[in-house]
């Protein structure tokens, strides 16, 4: 919601950064009371407001409306990053994420079907998150604002559902098998 108030004030103000900066912030404020009404997590409603307020902060601070994109960006690095390291170190995030959620203490590296479906996942968020870098920054870079705000629009919470849905269609049936030959007997 900030970065669509912020681009739709951007062009009806005819690119002014003042009222699409009020416009972002403000609508980080709604989305904050929102999710504080709902009592949500105090960590979700900070963290939300906080990256909404670091990006206008950047770009009053520059005086460039496409700063109000660098920290998504930095922050989409720094997930490419972490990703693909995590897998070239043998620690694939997503095998921790599987840890945590099933509570296996880690015996899913001891199961090969599930522990290259990790990799694989692991591998597909690293990618995502550099999609979204390379397409973004020679857009950031040519000042293209509202080209910008709309690629991370498209490019955002609909790949981010991709990228969970490819995680499930690679984890479950490693998931299932390991149900499977542990309540057979066949793992201990």
């Amino acid at each position: 919601l900030p970065t669509v108030a912020f681009l739709i004030a951007y062009a009806a103000t005819g690119q002014q950064l003042q009222p699409s900066l009020i416009a972002a912030v403000v609508a980080g404020l709604l989305v904050a009371a929102l999710r504080a009404f709902r009592r949500q997590s105090v960590r979700h409603i900070f963290s939300g407001f906080l990256g909404v307020a670091v990006a206008a902060w950047l770009a009053n601070r520059t005086g460039r409306a496409e700063d109000f994109f660098l920290p998504g960006l930095l922050l989409n690095l720094a997930y490419a990053a972490a990703f693909a390291v995590s897998a070239l170190v043998r620690q694939p995030l997503v095998g921790v994420g599987v840890r945590l959620m099933t509570g296996d203490g880690g015996s899913w590296r001891d199961f090969a079907p599930l522990r290259g479906a990790a990799y694989r996942a692991t591998w597909l968020w690293a990618a995502l998150f550099t999609v979204r870098v390379v397409a973004q920054v020679p857009l950031y870079l040519a000042g293209a604002v509202e080209a910008l705000g709309v690629v991370k629009l498209v490019m955002g919470f609909p790949l981010f559902l991709l990228g969970a849905f490819g995680t499930h269609r690679l984890l479950s049936p490693a998931l299932a098998e390991r149900r499977e030959r542990t309540e057979s007997g066949s793992l201990p």
